[in-house]
């Protein structure tokens, strides 16, 4: 057995570490800061649509961080952040209220049919239209909460990228500063 142990954490203590590995590496993505920012942004805010897409806007991901020109790695770190902090749960029931709010159309067919994968089966598809009815509504209200969220995070990320930037560069200036005194200390 090896002589080093090995730390036990508990589960707050391992998210919290992940959160602050993956901000470590956005600070750290290449691209420049508006490319970073981009691709987080795109990241955070494609994230609040995986429950009400059921998942298939990651067929979506990649095209859309790509064809905005957005870093990938970036935008990867974001959604990975979009999914620890729970926020697409906790905001579905605002979503669901955001999107009665803009489509108020309300749609009952036979007095909001459950649905059943054995009714569907059948031919009956009341419940499938009742489920997508109301999923229309968190769509809608959490793709407005996707962009509100990714609008503010750009805006965050954009901010540390750059003072993490600066903050190298003088880390940089510096060390070589020092290295240079101690040059021509030498040849005086």
């Amino acid at each position: 057995m090896s002589g080093k142990q090995q730390k036990k954490y508990n589960f707050y203590q391992r998210v919290g570490r992940v959160f602050k590995l993956n901000f470590i590496k956005l600070l750290r993505s290449p691209g420049g800061a508006k490319k970073v920012s981009l691709g987080f942004a795109l990241g955070f805010g494609l994230e609040m649509l995986v429950i009400s897409t059921a998942s298939l806007i990651y067929i979506l991901f990649v095209p859309i961080v790509r064809l905005s020109k957005g870093s990938l790695p970036a935008a990867i770190i974001g959604n990975v952040i979009g999914k620890l902090s729970f926020l697409p749960v906790i905001l579905l029931p605002i979503a669901k209220q955001i999107g009665n709010i803009i489509f108020p159309m309300r749609v009952k067919i036979n007095h909001g049919t459950a649905f059943s994968f054995q009714g569907l089966m059948h031919g009956d598809f009341r419940g499938l239209i009742s489920l997508l009815h109301g999923g229309i509504h968190m769509l809608i209200g959490m793709t407005i909460l996707g962009a509100v969220l990714g609008l503010i995070s750009y805006f965050i990320v954009h901010f540390f990228y750059e003072k993490e930037r600066l903050k190298r560069l003088k880390k940089n200036r510096d060390k070589h500063a020092i290295r240079g005194n101690a040059i021509n200390k030498n040849y005086i």
